[in-house]
């Protein structure tokens, strides 16, 4: 029997702020343990929450991006669960009137996966389990952290759909500045639901929630670990019984960690120390102005009015920064393909080869845009740009000088370039003869080999004439 994968996804994302949630202090990640810690988010006797404004906007912003409905007024709860990260045995999230809900995040094609709800809550801490030494430590730094929780449907029906829609979240959120979504940090984290059914069923199987994935290729595989489980365990009479799973990525498999919590289970009810959250309309609206062109809509402008392959435009819009570098280039260069190749070319491979992002780059915009216009009007060649642009990249000087100090421009003078030709044929004579007698397949060859008599800097295609009207002669 074939089964079908149905996959649901709540996906926890730390908003950029520069404090936690209910108190003052830092969010840096990577300070020494407990440090950032005050009465707040210890929990101790006496101390009261204080709703940080900056991150309801953020979690806002990310809302009105995914196309949420953002409700006026919402309320948080207390989560009643004891965990040892977890000073208060509570945490503070939102239940039944949560900051928004709908919404949707479009596949690379005409699906979309609905979301069900964006609620805030604030992160527990960390526990560090030391097995050589035999006990677990706690840090409280990550305590308070403001998170907003989005949540999907069941509307994924692969591990490779949950992939892409994943990669199109941390787009949206990286776009907007709401969350640096750094999974190896904690800043992203997602907790997957996951059952099977037959194909052409309206219901949902009983489902399992898998923890424990700190990359999106985790996640994927650990879907399609956990489908396998389920499948061979159904298909040998079992039954599937509700649960937390944890992926263990060195063994390629998932564990049973315990029951999977109901609602109820917690205790839902809401939080006596705060007020409802209540949003004027004037308030949402300024928000909702401020968001910048997002991911999906720059792809399309950039295929329909700058006239990109679709994968160019996907390439370049991964990232903002590196989408805002190519329209800088585009409005120095007006050529938006030549543009294209050289930011997916000689820049991404120069930055991946240094190890730094499009915002270590020295080579400013207008810089790169000048280089081009040089290769345009025959004053440098493809080659000879290459070698300039290096020399950019570390010294952030402008084309134009490296080419004159290197003596790089391209050589466009009949007299020189005749000198080049006649070296390059009198070197072999039974090549000059084949080619003279028609062989036009050497044609490449022969340019090639003055090309690099020249040290780069003849023009090619005049050395193409020239040859040319040399067979002609």
């Amino acid at each position: 029997m074939t089964w079908e994968m149905v996959v649901g996804l709540e996906v926890h994302v730390q908003l950029l702020t520069r404090t936690k949630l209910f108190c003052n202090c830092s969010t840096d990640f990577g300070a020494p343990p407990n440090t950032n810690t005050c009465p707040v988010c210890l929990a101790l006797p006496g101390a009261l929450p204080v709703l940080n404004g900056h991150a309801v906007h953020l979690a806002a912003r990310a809302a009105f991006a995914l196309g949420c409905d953002v409700h006026t007024e919402s309320i948080f709860a207390r989560k009643n669960y004891f965990y040892p990260d977890l000073p208060k045995g509570y945490q503070i999230s939102q239940f039944d009137r949560p900051l928004a809900t709908g919404g949707q995040v479009a596949l690379d094609d005409a699906r979309v996966v609905r979301i069900h709800r964006i609620h805030m809550e604030e992160d527990a801490g960390k526990s560090i389990h030391d097995r050589y030494a035999g006990y677990t430590a706690i840090d409280l730094n990550r305590s308070g952290t403001p998170l907003a929780e989005i949540v999907s449907e069941p509307d994924l029906r692969s591990a490779a759909d949950t992939g892409v829609y994943l990669k199109r979240l941390k787009q949206v959120l990286e776009y907007l500045e709401v969350s640096d979504a750094n999974m190896e940090e904690g800043s992203l984290r997602v907790d997957a639901n996951i059952s099977i059914r037959e194909p052409g069923r309206s219901t949902l199987g009983v489902k399992t929630e898998i923890k424990n994935m700190n990359s999106f290729s985790g996640v994927e595989r650990a879907l399609e670990a956990e489908f396998r489980r389920q499948v061979a365990l159904v298909e040998s009479g079992g039954r599937v019984v509700q649960q937390t799973m944890l992926w263990d990525a060195h063994r390629g498999e998932v564990r049973p960690a315990r029951s999977k919590e109901e609602s109820h289970d917690y205790r839902y009810f809401p939080e006596p120390d705060l007020p409802p959250v209540r949003l004027t309309s004037e308030w949402l609206a300024q928000v909702k102005a401020g968001i910048p062109e997002l991911p999906s809509s720059r792809r399309q402008r950039f295929v329909e009015k700058l006239g990109l392959p679709p994968y160019d435009a996907d390439v370049l819009t991964a990232e903002r920064e590196l989408a805002d570098y190519y329209e800088g280039v585009v409005a120095a260069h007006d050529d938006a393909k030549a543009a294209a190749n050289w930011v997916m070319g000689e820049v991404m491979a120069r930055l991946n080869d240094a190890g730094v992002g499009i915002d270590a780059l020295r080579v400013m915009p207008r810089q790169l845009g000048g280089l081009l216009d040089l290769v345009r009007e025959g004053f440098v060649s493809n080659s000879a740009a290459k070698t300039i642009f290096a020399r950019m990249f570390e010294s952030g000087e402008d084309a134009a000088v490296i080419a004159d100090r290197e003596g790089l421009r391209q050589v466009g003078d009949d007299a020189q370039l005749i000198a080049w030709i006649d070296q390059v044929l009198s070197a072999d004579p039974e090549v000059m003869r084949r080619f003279v007698g028609g062989e036009k397949k050497l044609l490449g060859v022969l340019v090639g080999q003055v090309m690099k008599a020249s040290g780069g800097k003849a023009d090619p295609k005049k050395v193409n004439r020239l040859l040319s009207e040399r067979v002609t002669a």
